[in-house]
């Protein structure tokens, strides 16, 4: 069975792939910034989930992006999950040169 990285690997060899792939960057950003903060702070889904007051399955969807009924967290959730884990929520604009 293969890895998740060969996986993937093989996947972009696929020019369709890579710009579906490229156009979600910004969301598997924030999901891996997600899974870091919760690691660092040595916690479980479930520790997550009873800090911020809801059901682990709601900390495992936000994490993996919410799975099949998908939609973009709000900044409140934002802000009770980095206050669970410890962190401060920081959005940024980044200026696009033109």
């Amino acid at each position: 069975m293969k890895t998740h990285d060969e996986m993937v690997r093989d996947w972009m060899q696929d020019p369709v792939f890579v710009r579906e792939y490229n156009a979600l960057e910004q969301e598997f950003t924030l999901f891996d910034e997600l899974l870091r903060a919760r690691k660092e702070a040595g916690l479980t889904q479930a520790e997550v989930a009873e800090r911020m007051d809801t059901q682990p399955s709601v900390v495992a969807r936000l994490e993996s992006g919410g799975g099949s009924q998908k939609h973009s967290p709000s900044v409140a959730t934002l802000q009770k999950y980095a206050q669970a884990v410890g962190c401060r929520l920081e959005i940024k604009m980044i200026h696009i040169p033109s």
